[in-house]
């Protein structure tokens, strides 16, 4: 689970993905597990949910280079596009507004492009968080 944003800048609308993941990691009780892996440039914590493994991950880099860590972590735990949930920011829906979408197209989203072009592939699923334009 990709949580995608632009590393550093906390509290910003497009960085909604890696406060998501931080959520996440609260309710699995993983949020002290945090780690860098410098192979992945990525801040990383492993948790199980229902019998899954899951890699928690937060890119250390801004969203249109977000798929060079997710790609690099999918080569580092075997991970297929098909395994990867992307968590990210949308405009197009109101805020706070949640979808899921399989596969497709960005939508103009440079962190999902970034990722499509890193792993070869569209099918990631996505959970695209409702932020609303300004």
């Amino acid at each position: 689970v990709a949580g995608l944003g632009n590393y550093g800048l906390w509290g910003t609308r497009h960085s909604v993905g890696m406060e998501v993941l931080d959520q996440l990691a609260r309710q699995l009780a993983v949020a002290e597990g945090w780690r860098v892996d410098k192979r992945c440039c990525a801040d990383v914590a492993l948790a199980t949910a229902h019998g899954l493994e899951l890699v928690l991950l937060k890119p250390r880099r801004f969203m249109n280079l977000n798929g060079l860590s997710v790609a690099s972590a999918a080569e580092i735990y075997s991970l297929g596009p098909e395994d990867i949930y992307l968590v990210h920011d949308d405009l197009d829906k109101a805020l706070g507004k949640v979808a899921i979408k399989l596969g497709g197209s960005a939508r103009g989203h440079n962190g999902v492009q970034s990722c499509i072009s890193a792993l070869h592939s569209n099918e990631m699923t996505r959970l695209r968080i409702g932020i609303g334009r300004p």
